[in-house]
């Protein structure tokens, strides 16, 4: 195609007259017709404006046909090509603070706001080793802690669990819950506390079918005030409210509940 021909092509597309084309290049409608007709052509400065008026480059315009795209390997020119995972490791390209959101690596250490990897830290760290706000790993640290073996954390399970809610095989926390539990409020097989509830318990108030405590409530039962079943809930209450009066409301709720199930049900726990 001519670059006359080319021209009448695209001034039509545009719905243009020759007129209305030669107002915007600020030339005659004369001018137009002669270069449509391929009598003259325009100098560079108006080739240069129709290119910018069409949206075209000048070679286009000039030669009737885009220009051929070059391929950057035959210019001898390398280029990386991005692997969004190799070598075992994914980053990814959006980062906070300079972290990346996501890093996963299967040889090393991974660092992101979550990361993946045999050691992990982050946000959300999920490995062998972990370390985050939300922490999964068989030895776990974290304000939520999941572990295989061990975990640290304000929530912590595992079978080793240490925490302020610690729940495990072995648990020590202010609420804690195991075979094994260590705490302020704890229940276990083997309770020891504050406030007890086990099949050995062993606090200020012990319930269980072991119980030492200064108020102690079981089958065998050593301390202070010792009771055994049956006792009713407003018994239990009664005493708990007299003997240790700054024992919060929940509390003895609670372990008045508890006294008292455990006589409905004929439960002997040991």
């Amino acid at each position: 195609m001519t670059f006359a021909e080319k021209l009448m092509e695209l001034r039509r597309q545009k719905g243009w007259s020759q007129e209305e084309l030669g107002d915007k290049l600020g030339v005659t409608r004369q001018t137009v017709s002669k270069w449509e007709l391929g009598s003259t052509t325009p100098e560079m400065e108006k080739l240069a404006a129709m290119s910018d008026l069409f949206g075209i480059t000048t070679d286009e315009l000039i030669k009737g046909k885009a220009p051929e795209k070059t391929d950057p390997e035959n210019l001898g020119i390398a280029f990386e090509k991005k692997q969004r995972f190799s070598g075992g490791e994914f980053k990814s390209e959006r980062k906070w603070r300079g972290i990346p959101i996501v890093h996963v690596s299967l040889n090393g250490c991974a660092r992101g706001i979550i990361a993946i990897g045999p050691a992990a830290k982050g946000i959300i760290a999920i490995g062998l080793a972990s370390m985050g706000i939300v922490s999964i790993g068989l030895v776990s640290l974290g304000i939520i802690a999941i572990g295989m073996f061990f975990a640290l954390g304000a929530f912590s399970t595992s079978i080793t669990s240490v925490g302020i809610i610690a729940v495990g095989d072995i648990a020590v926390g202010v609420f804690s819950c195991g075979a094994i539990g260590v705490g302020w409020l704890s229940f276990g097989a083997i309770s020891v506390g504050q406030y007890v509830f086990g099949g050995y318990a062993s606090g200020t108030i012990a319930l269980g079918g072991v119980a030492d405590g200064i108020i102690a409530f079981g089958d065998e039962v050593s301390g202070e005030i010792t009771l055994t079943p049956p006792i009713t809930a407003e018994e239990f209450r009664a005493i708990v409210i007299e003997r240790l009066p700054d024992t919060p409301k929940f509390i003895v709720d609670l372990f008045s509940w508890l006294a008292e199930n455990m006589n409905i049900n004929n439960v002997s726990i040991q």
